[in-house]
């Protein structure tokens, strides 16, 4: 079975063209269920829909959360599948596996008043405040990943016409920004950002005091920091900014499909790979409904 998952995951890499982390998970859920039949002497080529069941009950037992539960299934249904494509296997010994239901969550968000009072925190006085200042502006404005903003570079965003183009893969998505953060970023690219660079032709956005492009642990810090400064009880994350953002654009009558559409969700940007900024649309329901625009 070793030979065929790693057939399976040069099949994702190059084929699929997955993310590092996203084939990182497949190995490891995979991995487990090879060492789950191993230790029950089960030929994965043999293995029925009972096999797969009893998978799941065993992890359920050691108490894994039904997310992960479904996860694994989900990255075994994927491996049966390239088995039968390939013909090792003739049926898929997951096709009529159902996955367990997650409870959904209500999503942990700030109030716009929250919002503001964790905003006004840092100081636009000095270089580390203006920065600061900037990226919290943004994260709120944009509703982008933590992971998505420290990847930017100066590059991707036009000052001018406003707008920041987030890459991900070999996808992309063009969002709008607010006057406010507009604002904030601009004065931390004029006056603050070429202070903190060590060189020239540096490319990240954010950058940390050595001029270094900024973590995902510096970020949620930073965040954390200010969240403490405003006094602010409930946990803030880079996560609960970007619900905010979603949330309030909502309460304030935006079309759920236009915010998807910012947010980047799967189900949007699979039919709409590019969206231009000149989409008067969602240029519009952006100004109209986003609480500091």
């Amino acid at each position: 079975m070793e030979k065929q998952i790693k057939n399976f995951l040069n099949f994702l890499q190059k084929d699929k063209k997955l993310a590092d982390n996203t084939l990182q998970s497949y190995k490891r859920d995979i991995d487990q269920y090879e060492e789950y039949i191993n230790k029950n002497q089960i030929d994965y080529l043999k293995a029925d829909e009972n096999t797969i069941k009893n998978y799941l009950s065993y992890l359920q037992d050691k108490g894994k959360k039904t997310s992960t539960v479904s996860r694994n299934l989900a990255s075994i249904r994927s491996f049966y599948q390239y088995s039968v494509r390939v013909k090792d296997i003739e049926e898929d010994p997951t096709a009529s596996i159902q996955s367990p239901k997650i409870e959904k969550r209500i999503p942990n968000v700030l109030t716009t008043k929250e919002v503001d009072l964790l905003l006004e925190q840092p100081s636009d006085t000095d270089l580390k405040g203006m920065r600061d200042k900037a990226m919290l502006e943004f994260a709120y404005a944009t509703g982008m990943r933590v992971t998505e903003i420290i990847s930017l570079n100066i590059s991707d965003v036009n000052a001018k016409d406003g707008y920041v183009i987030c890459k991900v893969g070999s996808k992309q998505r063009t969002i709008p920004l607010g006057a406010m953060s507009l604002q904030a970023l601009k004065n931390y690219i004029e006056n603050a950002r070429p202070y903190l660079i060590k060189t020239d032709d540096a490319e990240s956005l954010f950058v940390n005091i050595n001029g270094k492009r900024l973590t995902r642990q510096g970020f949620w810090k930073i965040v954390k920091y200010y969240k403490d400064q405003a006094h602010i009880d409930k946990e803030i994350t880079p996560g609960v900014l970007r619900h905010s953002f979603a949330t309030h654009l909502l309460q304030n009558g935006a079309d759920l499909k236009a915010i998807q559409t910012m947010l980047g969700h799967s189900d949007i940007s699979s039919t709409q790979v590019y969206m231009q900024f000149q989409d008067e649309g969602i240029k519009n329901i952006y100004k109209k409904t986003h609480p500091r625009a």
